[in-house]
């Protein structure tokens, strides 16, 4: 039977991050998805300047009402950037109505990077994330994000064994069943390291470094996880599965000569995870 998810995200309307990302990799995998955008945006806010930002929490509860009158069901929800302070609470209500037992929930707390707060988000959001990560099965923040998650100075490069400190504070503090942190280096690889609480255990995957600044990664990485994890792959699995298709689209940006501040070139890249999800 086909798989049903939903995703939480804003609309970029120009460069590949959150929904315009997460809506095509999850179709490629097989999954239906629905959506519930959080925010319209003329561009991401990652190098752009200038851009519109429309908080669309109000439209949130009109399409929420409209819902309740539907009978939705969802394997996986995914929740990643948020447009207000009051969609934290809005969030944590749609993940409490639509979780279903044996279901998958993950939570991108999508609110920093480079030991930076985004422009659009406060203290008070990046508090209320942890609210959100509570009611998660898997988290996925970037080291800014873990730091900031668990009140620790920001650390650029953690080593390995600081690393692991911070996944496991992070699914004890949470309560999760699995953490994944992101952008994590390991000798000249970049990647993303995992803990499942089930049995301790810790897996890092990663790909050669790129002498380049990339945007949209960590919706590609996530999106691509989310799925692997809805096929039933492991922590181990899941994270090697997402890290090789984030790395190929990054290559294939590269060698297209494309330019980076639009986003990877993921969609090149989707027959090799369909492979690797043996949906090819």
């Amino acid at each position: 039977m086909q798989k049903r998810a939903l995703a939480i995200h804003d609309v970029s309307c120009e460069g590949r991050c959150s929904l315009t990302v997460a809506l095509p990799v999850l179709a490629a995998c097989g999954i239906h998805t629905a959506a519930l955008p959080t925010a319209l945006l003329s561009t991401h806010t990652g190098v752009f300047t200038g851009y519109s930002c429309l908080d669309l929490t109000e439209e949130m509860h009109r399409i929420l009402g409209h819902w309740s009158s539907l009978p939705l069901k969802f394997d996986g929800l995914y929740s990643g950037f948020l447009g207000s302070f009051e969609q934290i609470r809005l969030v944590g209500d749609v993940l409490h109505t639509y979780h279903q037992e044996g279901g998958l929930t993950l939570v991108d707390p999508v609110m920093a990077d480079h030991g930076q707060l985004y422009a659009t988000y406060t203290r008070e959001m990046a508090g209320g994330m942890g609210e959100l990560c509570k009611l998660a099965d898997v988290i996925v923040p970037n080291v800014t994000e873990a730091c900031i998650l668990l009140n620790k100075p920001y650390v650029e490069h953690p080593s390995e064994k600081d690393v692991r400190i911070l996944l496991e504070a992070l699914a004890a503090k949470f309560n999760c069943g699995q953490v994944f942190i992101t952008g994590v280096h390991r000798g000249n690889e970049l990647g993303a390291a995992g803990f499942c609480a089930a049995d301790g255990s810790c897996t890092f995957a990663g790909a050669p470094r790129l002498p380049h600044v990339f945007y949209g990664t960590g919706d590609v990485f996530a999106s691509a996880l989310f799925a692997a994890m809805l096929h039933g792959k492991t922590t181990g699995e899941a994270a090697k599965i997402a890290v090789n298709f984030t790395h190929q689209a990054m290559l294939y940006t590269v060698e297209n000569g494309l330019p980076l501040h639009y986003g990877v070139a993921f969609e090149q890249a989707l027959p090799g995870l369909m492979k690797e999800l043996e949906l090819l």
